[in-house]
């Protein structure tokens, strides 16, 4: 972890580097920690038909169509997973009585997938996701920080092989090498964490990515195992799923907000957002000369957001 922060590969994250080794010594952020307990929760929409993975991979080859993580298309899974761990915490409480603890979910410095693959949830895979071979790779992951002393659960041993899949098929080629990922080059950080203009060298790279990406996870063989979610939560919701690049560049602030609320994008801001669609339209342009398409970042030429003025002007330069 330590080489990983001197190498700057955290990028703008620097709660990653603010709480240093604390992040790997769990009883540091949380007096009085002796174990913790891991979990996963798949994501998958119900609704997922088989090969979803072609599906996938198919809208982007879709340059209109602006394409959202999988992950995302549902209720924020922050909430979701929270209110889960803290029933479980209830039901173990229940059981055993009163006993000290904290959860998490992506929501603190913790080291969740280190966690999780020393506690039997999965072995770390090259892209440094968590691999589990019941279930891949599309599930979130949440720990309870207890007071208790519990048996560990034996780590899960690496199935990656040979297998190079991951690394090849990332778009700006993030996976430095195996288990080795620089987040300043990763098309998810730079959607949803990165908060300044997109590095012109990296935006052709990112097609119609509006939010995240999955390529990692859609190329990876042990995600035909990948199961779908046990709640509705993260089911798709409407409005977000097959819509094109100049719809979605359209919603004011207000209709962002709405249409957003109680999910994930939310958090990025009506100004991220434009920003991303933009670089989504300038590579569609790029493809093919759309008069809709023009017209929309022409609309927003004079935006109030430098970083969004920026975007719309590369992207109507695009040919």
């Amino acid at each position: 972890m330590l080489a990983w922060l001197s190498n700057g590969f955290h990028g703008e994250m620097a709660y990653m580097q603010t709480h240093g080794l604390k992040r790997a010594r769990p009883a540091e952020l949380v007096p009085g920690t002796v174990s913790v307990i891991t979990v996963r929760m798949d994501y998958l929409p119900q609704a997922t038909p088989e090969g979803w993975q072609a599906v996938e991979f198919a809208r982007l080859r879709r340059p209109g169509e602006g394409i959202v993580s999988l992950y995302a298309r549902g209720r924020d899974y922050h909430k979701v997973l929270r209110s889960r761990l803290q029933k479980l915490s209830e039901r173990i409480a229940a059981e055993v009585g009163p006993f000290g603890h904290r959860v998490f979910t992506d929501s603190a410095p913790v080291l969740e997938a280190e966690l999780a693959t020393r506690s039997g949830q999965g072995w770390r895979g090259k892209h440094t996701l968590v691999l589990n071979r019941e279930a891949g790779s599309m599930f979130f992951l949440g720990e309870i920080y207890v007071d208790l002393a519990l048996p560990p659960t034996e780590a899960a041993s690496d199935h990656c092989g040979s297998c190079s899949a991951c690394i090849d098929v990332c778009p700006t080629q993030a996976i430095v090498g195996p288990y080795r990922l620089d987040a300043r080059r990763c098309i998810s950080y730079l959607t949803i964490e990165h908060a300044g203009p997109i590095p012109e060298d990296l935006r052709p790279l990112i097609g119609n990515r509006i939010y995240g990406c999955d390529d990692c996870q859609l190329v990876c063989p042990w995600n035909k195992f990948a199961q779908r979610n046990a709640l509705p939560d993260f089911d798709e919701r409407a409005g977000l799923t097959g819509r094109q690049l100049a719809e979605l560049f359209s919603w004011t602030e207000e209709e962002f907000l709405s249409r957003t609320e109680g999910g994930p994008i939310r958090r990025i801001g009506h100004e991220r957002w434009l920003r991303n669609v933009a670089v989504a339209m300038g590579n569609a342009l790029r493809l093919q000369d759309d008069p809709a398409l023009r017209t929309a970042l022409q609309a927003r030429a004079q935006h109030p957001s430098a970083i969004v003025r920026e975007q719309v002007q590369w992207a109507l330069r695009q040919e």
